[in-house]
Formats: C-alpha cells, structure tokens, sequence
C-alpha cells in the first residue's frame, strides 16, 4: 500500500495526511470548545495501518474534517477574524485559519511528491 511505503527518510503518505488531519481536528475542537488542546508533539502519533480499510476510513475522517474546516470558516462573522484566537499568544482567528490552510498545503505537496518518488521506484 502506497500510503505506508516508506521513501528514504521521507514521512509517509499516511503520516503526512494523519498530521494534516490532527491540526484540522484541533483547530474544529477549539472552535467548539474554546479550548486548544492539541500539542505539536502528537502530531505525528500516527496509529498503526494494517489494512487498506483502516487507510480508506483515516482519508474518509480527513476529507469529511476538511469539509467541516471550510464549512465552519465559510459561517464566521467576519468580525471574528480579527479576534483573539482562544489566547492572545496565538494570534488571531484569520492567522490561526491561513496557518492551518498554508500548512495543509504544504504536506499536501509533500504528498504528490512522495506519490511520484513511490511510482517511479515501482516502473
């Protein structure tokens, strides 16, 4: 499976996209709760994959995350934007979101680049 395949001393696909999920539940979390509980340190805690459908339902979580990031972000007042997110240290709402987007598209990258390494090294 393409998603654990490692490349080198690259992560692997299905680390990179547990890590992008992880910052896209916390940041969901702490739109509800007011509460930022996540720490970068489990962000690549990723839980063992031995089948495809464990791998199917981890990108099922992360397209339905990232549908309710946008749907969440598309329902703020704008006036929230500029506010405090959660503590004053973390900047405001809009640099929090462009963060989690800027970073999403990063390991994004990160991904379609490790997919071209994997499918060169299999032809």
């Amino acid at each position: 499976m393409q998603a654990t395949q490692k490349v080198g001393n690259l992560n692997m696909i299905a680390a990179l996209t547990f890590h992008i999920n992880y910052y896209l539940v916390g940041l969901l979390t702490a739109f509800e709760t007011g509460k930022l509980e996540i720490s970068d340190k489990f962000s690549f805690d990723l839980p063992p994959i031995s089948s495809e459908s464990e791998w199917n339902k981890m990108v099922t979580d992360f397209i339905s995350n990232s549908e309710k990031f946008a749907d969440k972000v598309e329902q703020m007042e704008d006036s929230l934007l500029d506010q405090p997110f959660i503590d004053e240290k973390y900047g405001t709402f809009l640099r929090n979101i462009e963060g989690v987007i800027e970073h999403s598209y990063y390991h994004l990258g990160q991904i379609s680049l490790i997919k071209k390494l994997i499918m060169q090294d299999q032809s």
